[in-house]
């Protein structure tokens, strides 16, 4: 997907603000966060880290320093080269869908940082951030699905479900996220999925203050997952 063409889609189905998370990289979030402020869309940037057991984990920032900075984090923990022949092309494009150039890392791959280190490499940025754990309700790719249980000791703001699974199903299903606030997203692959679920905020605005905020359900805040 293209900055415009996520953007465009994202209008088309009346969203307000999203969340962009490429796995392991950054490459592509301030142009998909220029052309949205260019067409009134809010954009919260981030990534999709995957952790060194394999987990996804979900990191937003307000401050694009702070991103930047993470993602030459994970870059020093990301090993391998990207398999052109297997994998495609990795293109980083700017915000009027023109290619100017070619992540070469191997981003389909898993860090070597446990999640517990990746969450503490965000807390560590010097503005806000927001740990998220991602699909929680999948076989792969999450916390449950690799360890069996979320670690109380992960300081998460909270978990995120499939646009597979029901929120009061996953809950039933995963008791550990009653621990957490439960939010649930479209994980967009594809622009036609963009929108398939959201979840829905009562904020002053999109910044990660009045985001956690809504989780928590103070000062007049929500969501409403």
């Amino acid at each position: 997907m293209s900055p415009r063409e996520v953007v465009n889609a994202a209008l088309q189905k009346g969203l307000d603000l999203i969340g962009i998370c490429d796995h392991n990289s950054a490459e592509n979030v301030l142009a998909v966060k220029r052309a949205g402020l260019r067409n009134g869309l809010m954009v919260l940037g981030g990534m999709e880290v995957s952790s060194s057991e394999e987990a996804h984990l979900l990191v937003f920032f307000d401050d694009d320093d702070d991103l930047l900075s993470f993602q030459d984090f994970i870059y020093q923990h990301l090993p391998g080269l990207n398999d052109e022949h297997s994998f495609g092309l990795q293109v980083i494009a700017d915000d009027e869908d023109g290619v100017s150039g070619f992540c070469e890392r191997f981003l389909i791959g898993a860090t070597s940082l446990s999640a517990s280190a990746i969450v503490e490499a965000a807390r560590s940025a010097k503005g806000q951030s927001l740990v998220v754990a991602a699909h929680v309700d999948r076989e792969s790719y999450s916390l449950i699905g690799q360890l069996g249980f979320i670690p109380p000791a992960l300081a998460l703001d909270a978990v995120e479900i499939s646009r597979h699974t029901m929120t009061a199903a996953a809950i039933d299903r995963f008791p550990d996220c009653k621990r957490y606030p439960v939010i649930t997203g479209s994980d967009a692959h594809h622009p036609d999925d963009i929108g398939t679920r959201y979840f829905s905020l009562t904020v002053e605005d999109g910044s990660i203050e009045e985001i956690k905020k809504a989780l928590a359900g103070k000062d007049g805040r929500k969501a409403v997952c």
